[in-house]
């Protein structure tokens, strides 16, 4: 099986230190929080993983991810269902 999910376009990268162990810490903590590592699951963990990446390169160092809050988390997921969810009239 496979899954493809894009990344977050972002105006503007600060500084890319960090984004691959801050995907890893999403991916990881969902699952481990959901304690589900059903193929579904896993996709899900993906998203939240790019999503929490792509709050990393906003700032140098660790300074984006103190600053962001559940809700931050919550919008910035639901950009990832608006940048894959398409609605389209096939004629």
């Amino acid at each position: 099986m496979f899954f493809f999910a894009p990344a977050l376009p972002l105006e503007e990268v600060f500084d890319p230190t960090g984004a691959g162990d801050t995907f890893a810490g999403g991916f990881i903590g969902h699952l481990a929080k959901t304690k589900d590592i059903s193929y579904e699951n896993m996709k899900t963990a993906i998203i939240i993983g790019s999503a929490m990446a792509s709050f990393c390169v906003e700032k140098f160092g660790p300074q984006r991810m103190k600053e962001i809050t559940k809700d931050d988390i919550d919008a910035r997921l639901e950009e990832f269902v608006q940048l894959v969810n398409f609605d389209i009239d096939l004629v």
